[in-house]
């Protein structure tokens, strides 16, 4: 799934493994996400979006529009 979470993650200067500790996921999950090998659960899909105060829509555009 196409995103934007290591453009929002640099931004704030994180390194994925402290993304990891915030959203409660490994440096892994982080990286799997990243490289979009790995899609997020809707759960973390939102905790991902209200961590950045971003819409889902946004972190995760919808490539079929």
């Amino acid at each position: 799934m196409e995103n934007h979470l290591k453009a929002l993650r640099t931004g704030r200067g994180w390194t994925q493994a402290r993304l990891g500790q915030v959203l409660g996921v490994s440096r892994q999950a982080v990286n799997a996400l990243e490289t979009e090998r790995h899609d997020p659960s809707l759960e973390l899909a939102y905790r991902i979006a209200a961590e950045f105060d971003r819409p889902l829509e946004e972190i995760f555009p919808n490539p079929h529009r």
